[in-house]
């Protein structure tokens, strides 16, 4: 028995001399895997973060847009057309010029008398042709009031005609308003454009 116990006692503190070994050692590892996993992790945040903030920045292109590219995609496909001096609408070509008209006037000017005269001999010259005379107005004023007005202008242009001595019976008129301008401009010069009576041969 007193033999015994050196020998049993050596074989206790082996084993837990292992235990103990045993133990840090599990301890390292999992410290270093935790380390390894923290570094994991502070290196695939970057990662999870780069998409997100390209994401953003995709959106934010969607939602700014630039380049031709962008300028297509944000206007219509006639918003081409709608520069100063270019007519938006698709307007019938005439062989005569325009009567102009001063801002919410309907009168016939000089000029527009030329002009006038200029139809009044080709529809003379050509009896069986038919003219409409089409009334357009600027955009300032409310629809109905520049339907009139556009009216107004149209029937002046016809009345002076037939002082002309054309015929009536080949005349007729149609009010567009500020629906058809000519120059979708916000400006006196393409306010001016506007504000005409147009020629269409029938």
């Amino acid at each position: 028995m007193k033999r015994s116990f050196p020998w049993k006692r050596a074989a206790l503190a082996l084993l837990i001399s292992a235990l103990v070994a045993a133990g840090c050692a599990k301890k390292q590892t999992v410290k270093s895997e935790g380390a390894a996993g923290g570094a994991g992790t502070t290196a695939a945040a970057p990662a999870a973060t780069a998409p997100g903030a390209g994401d953003v920045k995709e959106s934010a292109v969607k939602e700014t847009p630039s380049g031709p590219a962008a300028a297509s995609a944000e206007q219509p496909a006639t918003a081409a057309a709608a520069a100063p001096g270019v007519a938006v609408t698709e307007e019938k070509l005439s062989q005569f010029d325009d009567v102009r008209f001063d801002f919410d006037k309907s009168e016939v000017k000089e000029d527009g008398r030329r002009t006038c005269q200029v139809v009044a001999d080709y529809m003379k010259k050509n009896p069986g042709a038919k003219l409409q005379v089409e009334g357009h107005c600027d955009e300032r004023g409310t629809s109905e009031y520049n339907m009139a007005l556009g009216e107004r202008r149209a029937t002046a242009v016809t009345t002076y005609l037939v002082s002309l001595g054309v015929s009536k019976a080949g005349l007729s008129t149609v009010s567009f308003g500020k629906e058809k301008p000519l120059d979708p401009g916000h400006d006196e010069g393409a306010w001016a454009k506007n504000r005409r009576a147009h020629f269409v041969l029938k």
